[in-house]
């Protein structure tokens, strides 16, 4: 038989609540921050026992305020953990001092079973079973070591065609048939993990997204397992990938017959390669190619804290927002409006090279367009949709009101900072609601609001940074001069740029906040 799980890769909404249930409450070590190796601004996350062992492993995807996904067949369904039988009601107790839901004990195929769900929703179970090895404890847990979880205990996977995942798990991963229901059919590993099956016939497909687990990963002993079992993959016509060195272990991907994605990857080099054991987890990790980029990608992926150290408790306001907050933070607080085809992350970085003991406030615009934000709905390259940028604008204006009052802010220390839609929505929004925004940095700016509103901007101060080729800066009434007629402080320049922004703009910005201190 084969030797079981190496991880089970699942994908995240909020990574602060990811944390806090899976090391705050699970009592799993956090091994591993890694910056995503097909995309760098993804974090990804690992975590296990105390010395990282595969077959501990629960790594996420971190798609922060991602769209959720569906559970439905071609996916797996559900994860399971080993725990003692003699821990379940330390697990009882534990769930209700953490105030996490819990239901059970229930006897599923004769083992002990709590059953629980994580804060995206996925089903995570507790299942009481001995004759597991007590693993390398994480001492920093709060988990007493004889209810420490000792390792994964399964998956679920959804089906349609469940003989055929049974073969496809079997021939390849080397597990055995064992017990079965009605519904579920059982696959056990030498290692003691199973492969639950669940006829799914009947049943929505998946969708991938937030709250959904991604894929399955098995162990191989080595690269000549996985290049063995990557020639009876395509021997076979499977859906296969190429093969990944990932740097921890080297591995391959597949799509069984019934959909679900399958990872078959080596145990070594391990976590351990690129850090002490003893302080595995807490610095991030990019992909090679990518290392002299790792200042602005630690900016632009989802900060967290560590349970019981103070955080950001995000409030349900109008616009999805993220914060980035430095080390040495000044008090400034600089909210950042991206331009179209952008998102949130866009301007962290500028922002941050700019003001670099700034606190950050980054916001995703509401519209879309093809598929990517903006502030406002438009006809075309140079109409916009008028009643939605009034809309927009209201619910901005409501949304800085609400974030100084649900944040702290002090507005005398507030700045905002947009580039192109975003900084349209800025300077229409100062106009349709005076006093709101009083200090504006607007790159590439232009007036949109076909009838500007007479209002009093004197107390407004504002830069505006044009490119002298921008395609983009030719239509609408001048802005400067709108803003200056209105009463505001305007320093409006033009740089030898186009329509994107570039390090001369990080400098004009830099100085021109600094000069405001």
């Amino acid at each position: 038989m084969g030797t079981g799980i190496h991880h089970i890769t699942l994908i995240t909404r909020k990574v602060q609540a990811n944390v806090d249930f899976y090391v705050g409450f699970l009592g799993l070590r956090l091994v591993k921050q890694t910056g995503g190796y097909e995309d760098a601004t993804q974090l990804h996350l690992f975590y296990g026992d105390g010395a990282a062992n595969p077959g501990t492993l629960i790594t996420f995807l971190v798609w922060e305020d991602g769209a959720r996904g569906r559970v439905g067949h071609g996916q797996p369904s559900e994860i399971s953990l080993a725990i003692e039988p003699s821990s379940i009601g330390f697990w009882l107790t534990r769930a209700l001092s953490h105030h996490v839901e819990i239901s059970g004990p229930v006897d599923e195929m004769g083992e002990p079973t709590l059953r629980l769900k994580d804060p995206d929703g996925v089903i995570v179970k507790l299942v009481g079973i001995g004759g597991f090895a007590a693993t390398d404890v994480w001492e920093g847990s709060g988990v007493p070591a004889d209810h420490a979880i000792r390792r994964i205990r399964g998956a679920t996977i959804m089906s349609e065609v469940p003989e055929m995942t049974e073969s496809f798990v079997a021939r390849h991963f080397g597990y055995q048939p064992t017990e079965s229901t009605e519904f579920i059919r059982r696959l056990v590993s030498d290692s003691g993990d199973v492969i639950d099956i669940r006829d799914a016939k009947g049943f929505w497909t998946s969708a991938p997204g937030t709250g959904t687990i991604d894929h399955i990963a098995f162990r191989a002993g080595d690269i000549d397992e996985v290049e063995r079992v990557h020639g009876e993959l395509g021997s076979s016509n499977s859906t296969i990938t190429n093969v990944h060195d990932r740097k921890y272990f080297y591995s391959l991907y597949v799509r069984e017959p019934g959909g679900t994605l399958f990872e078959l990857a080596t145990d070594g080099p391990g976590m351990a390669i690129d850090e002490p054991a003893e302080t595995m987890g807490t610095q991030l990790f990019v992909p090679p190619e990518r290392a002299d980029k790792i200042d602005e990608l630690v900016t632009m992926l989802p900060q967290f804290s560590w349970p019981g150290e103070e955080r950001v408790i995000y409030r349900d306001l109008p616009f999805v927002h993220r914060f980035y907050t430095p080390k040495d933070a000044d008090g400034r607080v600089i909210v950042l409006l991206h331009g179209s085809g952008g998102n949130e992350t866009s301007l962290l970085p500028f922002a941050a090279k700019a003001a670099p003991r700034a606190t950050l406030l980054a916001l995703r615009g509401r519209a879309t367009d093809e598929g990517t934000p903006r502030w406002f709905r438009r006809h075309s390259a140079n109409t916009f949709d008028q009643a939605d940028i009034k809309s927009e604008a209201e619910a901005l204006a409501a949304f800085i009101e609400d974030a100084i009052e649900a944040y702290r802010i002090d507005p005398e220390k507030l700045v905002f900072l947009g580039h192109s839609n975003g900084a349209n929505m800025i300077a229409a929004t100062m106009l349709l609601h005076p006093h709101v925004i009083r200090r504006a940095a607007l790159l590439r700016p232009a007036m949109v609001l076909e009838q500007p509103p007479a209002a009093d901007l004197s107390d407004v101060d504002a830069l505006l940074v044009a490119g002298n080729v921008d395609v983009f800066s030719n239509f609408g009434p001048d802005l400067a001069a709108l803003l200056r007629d209105a009463g505001a402080k305007v320093d409006a320049r033009t740089i030898a740029s186009g329509h994107a922004f570039e390090a001369a703009d990080a400098e004009i910005v830099g100085n021109w906040i600094a000069a405001r201190d």
